[in-house]
């Protein structure tokens, strides 16, 4: 914890994997206080905890790192997951940031309290009293599993919980999913495992990761138009690899980006060359016997569960940020309406890599928390009375597109004051004071439990 400088003066930053890390280091720039704690035991966050050590990013290095940050020049187009921890915590030590930071710090729970700050308690036991609260607990540790009628005799193990080939060793292997984790554990288990089947239940879209010698997402087609990349996209699919029912899977019924595409062709391959064989979605279980919707069955010793993970903040109470099918219900990104002191920051997925998007983001924001001390509303609630702004409907981000209206966002910051004095003066002469209002709204959201301050 920082010394010197009270709790009540201080932002908690709840995270520290790529997005707290790139929080904490915009309220460092901007001169705001804060404090740094992750539950796990350094920085890193997935790239600590979440992957197995042979994992390699699939966006590029170029659309991954930091863009006041850069990648070392010797690390390849698509760094490892050991690579990416120490490239996240040697930004940590330039920036500063370990003297703010507290490992193995697990929050408990956090809530509003009637006079504008938060209690924060840790599972410790401690508890504390922050000006507000910067949520980047990140997408990828709350596991989903997927459901299905009867039950398995087997193991089953989520695709978070694999580590190496060992877990494969011998064992018929059936794969859930086929997202870039369920490509990994499927190409796995192909070459370690007895046999893989992996069931898709409706069909992706494989983009290779490269195309031309160059990494996929760093060509020059990421500004363009959505249909244009779409359009650019299929094209490239139908060149590089070709129908997707000559291997045995089925066409996609989506968009691309519509849902979170699967870059590379590795599962492509690993069909062809025999060790995994596609199936379609699950009927129902019986001991180690799956039987599938089109009336097949296959003899199992492990369900690789590679269905993903639910959106949650545990430490918040049900109801106070709400979640729809996935997509985090708030303004402008992090901006939840009525609650002031609050900013859930990284919970969607930027479509081609986080590092173009999340420093300019991180920099804005910082920019606007700083600019809350001069509002009498929460801005989540300003940005919620705008006819411009709307809650998001998807998790994915289009990282140029966001990039575009940041630069906007820098320029009409000063409307939202405006804004804010006449929605104050409105409120006024009604008889009513918006600032307690939006407490009144926060404090009942969050339960009304009292904690006391450090």
């Amino acid at each position: 914890m920082s010394e010197g400088i009270s709790t009540l003066e201080r932002h908690l930053v709840i995270g520290a994997g790529p997005v707290g890390l790139a929080m904490a280091s915009a309220l460092k720039r901007h001169g705001i206080p804060f404090d740094l704690v992750d539950s796990a035991s350094g920085v890193g966050g997935n790239w600590l905890h979440g992957v197995y050590r042979h994992a390699h990013i699939v966006s590029s290095r170029k659309a991954t790192e930091y863009t006041d940050y850069p990648m070392p020049a010797d690390y390849p187009d698509f760094p490892s997951a050991d690579q990416m921890l120490a490239y996240l915590t040697a930004f940590a030590e330039d920036r500063g940031l370990l003297a703010s930071s507290e490992f193995n710090k697990s929050v408990a729970f956090a809530a509003p309290d009637s006079g504008g700050n938060w209690n924060v308690k840790f599972a410790d036991g401690e508890e504390r009293k922050y000006k507000g609260v910067v949520v980047c607990n990140g997408h990828h540790w709350d596991k989903r599993y997927p459901k299905f009628r009867g039950h398995f005799s087997g193991e089953i193990l989520h695709s978070k919980d694999y580590v190496g080939p060992e877990q494969l060793q011998d064992k018929r292997v059936l794969v859930i999913g086929g997202g870039n984790s369920g490509v990994d554990m499927a190409c796995d288990a192909g070459r370690f495992g007895r046999a893989c089947d992996i069931s898709l239940q409706t069909g992706y879209w494989y983009l290779p990761k490269t195309f031309l010698g160059r990494p996929l997402t760093d060509i020059p087609i990421w500004g363009l138009p959505i249909f244009l990349q779409r359009a650019i996209l299929k094209s490239i699919v139908a060149v590089s690899i070709g129908d997707y029912r000559r291997y045995g899977l089925q066409t996609p019924n989506h968009k691309i980006f519509d849902r979170h595409p699967a870059f590379g062709t590795d599962l492509l391959n690993a069909i062809r060359l025999g060790r995994v064989n596609p199936r379609p979605g699950i009927d129902r279980v019986d001991g180690n016997t799956v039987t599938f919707v089109d009336g097949t069955t296959g003899e199992y010793d492990l369900i690789v569960a590679a269905t993903g993970f639910n959106t949650s903040f545990p430490f918040l109470r049900d109801g106070l940020v709400k979640v729809k099918d996935g997509v985090v219900q708030v303004y402008g990104g992090a901006f939840p309406a009525g609650i002031r002191g609050l900013y859930i920051v990284g919970w969607a997925q930027a479509r081609n890599g986080f590092g173009r998007l999340i420093t300019p983001l991180a920099d804005l924001y910082a920019r606007m928390i700083t600019l809350q001390d001069e509002l009498t509303l929460p801005l989540g609630t300003l940005m919620e009375s705008s006819f411009t702004q709307r809650l998001p409907t998807t998790h994915l981000v289009d990282p140029e597109k966001s990039r575009r209206e940041i630069r906007l966002a820098h320029w009409i910051l000063p409307l939202l004051k405006l804004r804010d004095r006449r929605l104050a003066r409105k409120h006024v002469n009604k008889g009513s004071n918006p600032a307690n209002a939006a407490l009144r709204h926060a404090h009942k959201e969050s339960g009304n439990t009292q904690f006391r301050s450090n």
